[in-house]
């Protein structure tokens, strides 16, 4: 047998055991060496894939990444600027809305050449201002706006200049398709499309501003704003106001037409008005708001109240008479009436004649604190608060004697916001209720509940009576149109100029109601130094003025309101209180 020969050592009997200890920690045991390698390249492949995969998808997001932006700032701007809703008159004629318009903003971290930018932008479009440009894109900011509300074009002839960091969002701009005609009314919004001004500023101010903040208001959520104006009433009489104001070269012109039985306000026009497409021309002092912030002495149509005052605390009848043989002296001062009649008169004619003396003597009779009460009562002595955040306090005398009393009684000392004294004169003549006046639509029903009893039916009745007397006899036959039985009562009040009255400078009006047998309508006109005509004789007083201009506004909107004409009716005596059991 043959000596064994040695065993031949083995690979892993000759590797050191160091070797051997880190090989089976990176392999393990009994791994095929070749598939690990595949394993390994075909790892690094997707490695590498993913990196480059990775780093093209943020190429594309910055290629795209202003447009995305964009996007998201485009759809949170849409949900505060479609969060306006139409406002609609009463037969749904659109009165404001919004439309889309582009606006132009910049991104300055983006922008890699600002003077190039800048060059460019202002070239493109004249109007903006280069150093206001320049001062925005210079900042840090991420974004900022460089013109709000531009045109279609304009849009499109940036774009086409390629600006890395320049963009456009769509944002909503309120438009007003009526312009002038009911601007005082509707008001206006700022550039951001929140309401400063009239009923545009109400809205804000009764939750819209509230649902922009949290984001829920939509076009989706909104339903329009149902106005109580009638824009066809309204363009009737801005237009007869326009043409009183250029004929008699009034200073300015103003009127309301409000329902007596509901209180809204059918129409109102203060003249010169603006457009609110305009901004700009709002902000001109003259053109306020007469019939609600500006507060005037309403001279002669506050003998109504003083005269209802009188026959509802039953002192006094239509027939009780009055000393108007002279002129009435109260301390230093002198009353006078503007025609001296020298004898005594009832009180139908110190109504017809509007007589100064009869209205002094009468508020006398009453007292001071009757009288402060009842016009108290009529809502004439604090502010009147409506849907318009626009309104001013009376100016009532701080210390209230006699004297007050006296000239009070016919329109001077006391001075009250237009709207406010139709208030009153439709609760004279509505049967004795005082009813808020409203902007907004409002049925009888919703009027009746929150109607508040001021005189009995039957001072309103002999009110009535005496207005639709003035119109057969008295300063008012120059508007007593055929057909309408109209009632009304003229005013000339003299202005205070450098605390004095002075006598060719008035504020003339007219308040008319339609049919005063069963009064629907009031009307109210006002001319501001109205000047003398040839045709008016050189007078100046509300009768050769405001009061035809009352009648064409009276001829024009009775078919508009549904009233029809009637015709050969009996004289107020005998259809007004043909009902009563007295005329006294």
């Amino acid at each position: 047998m043959s000596p064994a020969t040695p065993a031949k050592p083995t690979a892993k009997s000759t590797e050191p055991w160091r070797q051997r200890l880190i090989r089976s920690l990176l392999y393990g045991r009994n791994v095929d060496r070749a598939a690990k390698a595949r394993a390994r390249v075909g790892l690094a492949i997707l490695a590498f894939a993913s990196i480059y995969a990775l780093i093209g998808a943020r190429l594309v997001m910055f290629a795209i990444g202003a447009d995305a932006h964009g996007a998201r700032r485009a759809a949170a701007q849409d949900v505060v600027a479609t969060a306006r809703p139409d406002i609609v008159d009463r037969n749904g004629a659109i009165l404001a809305t919004d439309v889309k318009a582009p606006s132009l903003f910049g991104e300055p971290r983006r922008i890699i050449d600002k003077d190039e930018a800048i060059e460019l932008l202002t070239a493109t479009v004249p109007d903006l201002d280069e150093a206001e440009v320049r001062e925005r894109l210079s900042s840090r900011k991420g974004f900022v706006w460089l013109k709000r509300e531009i045109t279609p074009k304009q849009q499109q002839d940036i774009h086409k200049l390629g600006i890395p960091g320049i963009g456009f969002l769509r944002e909503n701009k309120r438009v007003y398709p009526t312009g002038n005609e009911v601007a005082h009314l509707i008001g206006l919004v700022n550039i951001d499309n929140q309401g400063i001004a009239g009923m545009e500023k109400w809205l804000d101010n009764n939750g819209l501003a509230d649902l922009h903040r949290a984001g829920f208001a939509t076009d989706r959520l909104q339903k329009p704003i149902e106005l109580s104006v009638d824009l066809r009433v309204e363009h009737a009489l801005r237009d007869e106001l326009l043409k009183a104001k250029e004929k008699f070269h009034a200073k300015a012109a103003s009127g309301i037409i409000s329902n007596v039985k509901t209180g809204e306000i059918v129409a109102m026009v203060s003249l010169p008005d603006f457009d609110p497409n305009n901004p700009k021309e709002a902000h001109d002092p003259d053109r306020i708001n007469r019939l609600t912030t500006g507060v005037y002495e309403m001279g002669s149509t506050f003998k109504a109240f003083t005269l209802a005052m009188a026959l509802d605390s039953g002192k006094i009848n239509l027939n009780s008479m009055w000393d108007a043989r002279g002129n009435l002296h109260y301390g230093k001062f002198t009353i006078h009436d503007s025609h001296m009649l020298g004898r005594f008169i009832n009180t139908k004619e110190v109504f017809t004649y509007s007589s100064n003396i009869g209205a002094a003597r009468i508020a006398l009779g009453q007292g001071v604190e009757a009288h402060k009460a009842f016009l108290a009562k009529m809502g004439q002595l604090t502010r009147l608060r409506t849907e318009l955040p626009e309104s001013a306090a009376p100016l009532v005398p701080r210390h209230w004697g006699e004297l007050n009393t006296v000239t009070i009684a016919f329109g001077q000392g006391l001075s009250v916001a237009p709207l406010q004294a139709v208030m009153g004169i439709n609760a004279l003549m509505n049967g004795g209720y005082l009813i808020p006046p409203t902007f907004l639509k409002r049925s009888e029903a919703e009027a009746s509940a929150m109607a508040k009893r001021v005189i009995k039916p039957e001072t309103s009745e002999k009110m009535r009576y005496l207005m639709r007397l003035n119109a057969e006899i008295g300063t008012a036959k120059k508007a007593d149109v055929p057909g309408y039985y109209i009632g009304g009562k003229t005013g000339t009040s003299e202005k205070v100029i450098n605390g004095r009255y002075a006598k060719k400078r008035v504020l003339n009006s007219f308040t008319a109601i339609m049919p005063s047998d069963d009064p629907k309508y009031q009307i109210l006109v006002m001319l501001d130094e109205p000047q003398p005509l040839q045709e008016t004789y050189g007078f100046i007083t509300s009768g050769f003025n405001a009061v035809p201009t009352g009648g064409k506004v009276i001829a024009r909107i009775a078919p508009l309101l549904g009233v029809e004409p009637r015709f050969d009716l009996p004289p107020s005596d005998r259809l007004i209180l043909a009902a009563s059991r007295t005329t006294q």
